[in-house]
């Protein structure tokens, strides 16, 4: 780790410290030697985490075309998700999975005999839960190996100064790291944040971002079933508990909030918020079923986000920012296509139509990994940490601010001293789970306004 960056920190030094670090490592790891610099060489894959999201990284990582790529080890804590995510591979990737019984891994430790399987300059991809992120990066280095990771990356603030700090020592060892916050790798959106930043719709004054859908994943969660225990219950159903994934807010929201920051060019400052849980019934999970968020910018221009998850309601998906001289669409139904498009005014009216991304879009889903692939075969400086811990961090500061009912800034949020779930690296099936119930078999949830210095 480098000491060189404050353990307490404020978002003017975090930034300026990072950048720096980012710059000295990425000068010196030009100097170590190539890895897969020839497209003909082989790179070999190891999957870290078999849900839906990770078996789809893969089977994005196994359709780049840049040189021969083989997904060989895999590792998951439930053997129905290994196999189930090996029989989809295997059918659809045949001849580029290679995964024999023996490179199956199962287990809180299967991480590492999977990464044991690659080379150095290999690639890993990390889908596990957020909360396990910094714990797997950190052997992916030792390993020398080149990452994927899921968004988020971390869920609070001690995660966040980790990460970061494990982010600079890639760069320095010359290993290339993907965030999967795809929308930065939409094409569509590229363009469009270039036409706003050379003035196309004028001064951002305010943004929009909407996601607004029934109940998806593990959003909530009924009493834990006998013969199961908290621990493998609280991994299982990762969206349902703060700990483990930022809960449905960081996971499900940070698309829009990131895709509106890159517009914006700019992180928000602060947040507040409210949000407030309705129809639970017997769900024992910590998520709010509704959340409102305002961020502001250091030059007071603003993003609302609304984010619901009940069965019932009005549906929205979609981002927007509006400028002084036009409104900019940055999505419109979900992730893809964005259908980035720029109108006359503030009426999205086929008459104030100045410019659309022609259809169809190229998918960025496929696209980061094609970028990924590309800058490790070329040995090119590829690291998306520091920019994903900055999301996650902005992402978690509307978190919090909804669920203490507080103001809460980026420098208390990346200074906040409670980490949900210390001593990940040594956990195992055997110990207590980070979130204990009560007596009724209940976890604890946010109490805004009660409970102000921590989530719960």
């Amino acid at each position: 780790m480098n000491p060189s960056l404050p353990l307490v920190t404020t978002r003017r030094d975090f930034l300026l410290n990072t950048g720096r670090l980012a710059t000295v490592s990425a000068l010196a790891g030009m100097t170590l030697p190539h890895v897969h610099a020839a497209g003909s060489d082989l790179i070999q894959v190891a999957l870290i985490g078999c849900g839906g999201r990770g078996t789809g990284a893969a089977g994005q990582a196994l359709s780049t075309t840049s040189g021969p790529i083989k997904l060989v080890a895999m590792a998951d804590v439930f053997s129905h998700r290994l196999t189930s995510s090996f029989d989809k591979l295997a059918k659809q990737f045949a001849a580029q999975v290679e995964v024999p019984e023996e490179r199956r891994f199962l287990g809180l430790d299967a991480y590492k005999a999977a990464m044991d399987a690659l080379k150095p300059g290999d690639v890993v991809i990390l889908s596990t839960p957020p909360a396990f992120r910094w714990v797997h990066f950190s052997y992916a280095i030792a390993k020398k190996l080149n990452v994927f990771m899921e968004k988020p990356v971390t869920v609070d603030g001690p995660t966040s100064k980790r990460m970061l700090l494990l982010g600079e020592e890639a760069t320095k060892a010359n290993l290339k790291v993907g965030v999967g916050l795809m929308c930065r790798h939409c094409r569509a959106r590229g363009e469009l944040a270039d036409r706003i930043k050379q003035g196309e719709i004028g001064d951002i004054i305010l943004m929009r971002a909407y996601r607004m859908h029934g109940p998806v994943g593990y959003f909530a969660s009924p009493p834990k079933p006998a013969g199961k225990t908290d621990l493998m219950y609280q991994i299982e159903r990762f969206h349902s508990f703060l700990w483990a994934s930022g809960g449905c807010f960081s996971d499900f929201y940070i698309h829009n909030i990131d895709e509106c920051c890159w517009m914006k060019g700019a992180w928000p400052i602060k947040a507040q918020a409210s949000g407030g849980r309705h129809f639970r019934g017997d769900n024992v999970d910590q998520n709010f079923d509704a959340y409102s968020v305002e961020y502001t910018f250091e030059d007071g221009a603003k993003l609302f986000l609304e984010g619901r998850c009940m069965t019932g309601c009005v549906n929205d998906h979609s981002s927007h920012a509006q400028g002084s001289k036009g409104l900019a669409i940055i999505s419109e139904k979900g992730h893809i296509p964005s259908k980035a498009a720029i109108y006359r005014g503030q009426n999205k009216t086929p008459e104030n139509l100045r410019w659309a991304y022609p259809q169809p879009e190229p998918k960025p889903y496929q696209m980061e990994w094609d970028d990924l692939v590309d800058a490790i075969r070329r040995d090119v400086p590829y690291n998306e940490v520091k920019r994903g811990v900055e999301a996650s961090l902005v992402t978690s500061m509307g978190r919090m601010a909804a669920h203490t009912g507080q103001v809460i800034t980026y420098d208390q949020m990346l200074n906040c001293e409670h980490e949900f779930a210390p001593g990940l690296d040594t956990l195992t099936a055997d110990s207590p789970a980070p979130l204990q119930p009560d007596g009724n078999g209940r976890y604890p949830v946010p109490q805004p306004g009660i409970v102000t210095k921590r989530e719960y």
